[in-house]
């Protein structure tokens, strides 16, 4: 079974990505790209140019796992600032998986605690 409840980072590879590649080919763009190291509280997202479809790897601790998502209808609102690696929040991650865009310009955001007396 799949847990990725451990997963704290959800790191977004803006632009386009070749979903042609595996396993191998992606955890080379992570390292080799972005220098990064891929582990069991990250979770990297790929995205290809029809923007239907994303790829993402994940390491179990005993291995590597690929998920693929493709959308029957619309499209996914995919950051296309050319390589970049982004960090997202889990909201902005769900909002993404949504269809939304991981920037909503209406949303409540977080702001610091202020006394109220």
């Amino acid at each position: 079974m799949i847990n990725l409840s451990g997963v704290k980072n959800y790191y977004v590879a803006c632009g386009y990505t070749d979903l042609r590649r595996g396993i191998d080919g992606l955890a080379a763009i992570v390292m080799g790209q972005f220098g990064k190291s891929i582990d069991e509280e990250s979770l990297f997202l790929f995205c290809g140019r029809r923007t239907d479809r994303i790829k993402a790897l994940y390491f179990s601790g005993d291995g590597y796992i690929l998920l693929y998502k493709r959308l029957n209808n619309g499209r996914f609102q995919w950051p296309r600032t050319e390589a970049e690696l982004r960090l997202l929040d889990s909201q902005s991650f769900r909002w993404l998986m949504e269809g939304l865009s991981i920037e909503q310009s209406k949303a409540i955001r977080k702001c610091k605690y202020k006394d109220l007396i």
